[in-house]
């Protein structure tokens, strides 16, 4: 059959993507599955319109290709906004819990690079195939799946896009299936529902940011129109400022000789201007919530764009080591979780519902980390220390750590 060839411009693509998130934003409204799992709107628009396009291909001849400019812009200016969640102000004021929470979080993000690395040169694959199951989709998500599928490809892995957005697709779902059912078991086990309610730890966590917790989240929002738009220019333009003097920094990045992905100088320069922010109270205040708000949209653009490109015809020949990966991954987060994270908390209630809402960010994403904690909290009673922790940890940290050990691997291999 005779390949016809379609191009979509950066605007017409970023048109595709945005009827994508249209559809998702449906079918989560409808199909309670999809509200239970937590999967992203754009990821279940963009996984219909790309079997439509898989469709096109396989019985018309008909191939899309799609241009990833304006993706490539929404990418970086989410992973900004992630930057200015970075508060090292968090540290000191968190203790103990923040401190072993980011340990685990990097002896996680550390061997689910090396498990399906060890895995791809045992089936006699490319190494580049194994990063491309392992933190990059796991802890990173389709965010970062996608930041960093370009740079993949780059150095040689094929269908680089295609096949990190199914890990991520697949961990998305995995960590909301086990998150829950591995604190039930720990909880019944331990006869941890019939323990006092206790917020020992409580004291120590008052002031920690959470985006919920903001004083701009909590207001009425009755603000004139004049007020919120100003608001939102001030976030708008602390955002532009960060992403360009992210560029100084990617050049300076660049003479180390390191490989890093394209949004990690922006991700830099704002963690930098955030934390001078901090040392100056008062003199500038940071629309947060603005920010926060401005990069979520961004990420939906973003994931819709990447989601209508996957070549999914690209999966074919990479099914069964793919698959051997991911299976490896999700034994890997269940038994981790359980057998180490759960001992180094405090084997309590608390530590329990961290459980699964490690399982959650650890294979899918913050939201199903605090999705999964709330089912365990809805069934049992609520525990005030997850749910300062993990947003905290997902938003903050996870993004940072990750980033760098996979630049790490992907500059040893």
């Amino acid at each position: 059959m005779e390949l016809y060839q379609i191009s979509l411009d950066m605007y017409q693509t970023a048109g595709v993507g945005v009827l994508a998130l249209i559809l998702g934003l449906f079918l989560t409204r409808k199909i309670y599955f999809l509200r239970k799992m937590c999967i992203p709107s754009p990821v279940s628009g963009g996984i219909i319109f790309s079997l439509i396009f898989l469709a096109l291909y396989k019985w018309f001849g008909i191939e899309l290709s799609f241009n990833g400019t304006l993706k490539d812009l929404f990418m970086i200016i989410f992973f900004t906004s992630v930057g200015y969640q970075s508060n090292l102000r968090v540290i000191r004021q968190g203790g103990k819990p923040i401190i072993i929470m980011v340990l685990l979080v990097a002896v996680i993000i550390i061997f689910q690079n090396l498990i399906p690395v060890g895995i791809a040169a045992a089936m006699g694959h490319d190494p580049l195939l194994g990063m491309a199951a392992g933190s990059i989709p796991m802890s990173g998500g389709h965010g970062t799946a996608g930041g960093f599928s370009g740079l993949l490809e780059q150095m040689g892995l094929s269908g680089a896009s295609s096949i990190t957005m199914a890990a991520a697709t697949f961990g998305l779902v995995a960590g909301s299936l086990i998150g829950g059912p591995l604190a039930e078991i720990l909880i019944r086990r331990n006869n941890l529902s019939i323990e006092d309610v206790s917020e020992d730890d409580a004291d120590t966590m008052v002031g920690m940011e959470v985006n919920a917790g903001l004083p701009e989240a909590r207001e009425e929002h009755m603000q004139s129109e004049e007020s919120e738009f100003r608001k939102l220019s001030r976030a708008a333009y602390a955002m532009v400022l960060a992403i360009a003097l992210g560029t100084f920094v990617s050049k300076l990045l660049a003479m180390t000789g390191i490989t890093f992905p394209t949004y990690f100088g922006s991700l830099l320069a704002a963690a930098l201007m955030r934390n001078l922010c901090e040392a100056f109270p008062g003199k500038v205040r940071l629309q947060m919530d603005r920010i926060v708000s401005l990069g979520d949209v961004c990420l939906s653009l973003f994931l819709g764009m990447a989601m209508v490109s996957l070549r999914l015809w690209e999966l074919a020949g990479m099914a069964l080591p793919l698959f051997s990966m991911l299976v490896a991954q999700l034994v890997f987060m269940g038994a981790f979780a359980y057998f180490v994270a759960f001992p180094l908390l405090g084997r309590n209630y608390d530590a329990a519902v961290l459980v699964s809402g490690i399982c959650g960010f650890g294979l899918g994403a913050t939201p199903n980390a605090m999705a999964n904690m709330s089912a365990v909290c809805y069934k049992y009673r609520y525990a005030v220390k997850p749910f300062i922790v993990v947003p905290i940890i997902g938003a903050m940290f996870a993004d940072l750590i990750n980033t760098t050990v996979i630049t790490i691997f992907l500059n040893i291999l």
